[in-house]
């Protein structure tokens, strides 16, 4: 069973990077290894993808601002982590549009990106934790 956790906090104290752990598979022909910052790509794209979300959000440390992050940058709101049995939890720090609810754009976004990363990976998602850094009202 998949575990979910949503979060409102501005996690001052979190790091927003993936980590360097890389996920290992054994086939007939040889040993395949997914980065994590693949994973994270990947997912960063589903996630932008889903309605309700405008975009990953990184933190300034120094002064607390939320920051709305440009796609190639995707990585940043993402933290990887991918166990020993190559399981994979993701941390999302998101800013969603206004005037939508935020447990229909999470559990849009939850089932896309468990779907799409395990479709693609061919690793299960065992976690994903959904922190709401900001609103932007959408023109």
């Amino acid at each position: 069973m998949l575990d979910v956790s949503l979060g409102y906090d501005n996690f001052n104290d979190r790091k927003m990077e993936v980590s360097g752990m890389k996920g290992c598979m054994n086939t007939d022909l040889g040993i395949i290894t997914i980065d994590s910052e693949v994973i994270a790509k990947y997912a960063g794209t589903v996630a932008v993808e889903c309605f309700g979300i405008v975009g990953m959000a990184a933190v300034n440390m120094k002064d607390g601002l939320v920051h709305l992050l440009k796609k190639e940058s995707l990585t940043r709101g993402i933290q990887v982590s991918i166990s020993e049995e190559n399981h994979i939890a993701l941390d999302f720090h998101i800013i969603v549009s206004y005037g939508v609810s935020i447990s229909a754009v999470t559990e849009n976004l939850i089932s896309n990106v468990q779907y799409r990363v395990e479709e693609f990976s061919g690793m299960p998602v065992d976690k994903i934790n959904i922190y709401i850094e900001g609103v932007r009202v959408i023109d």
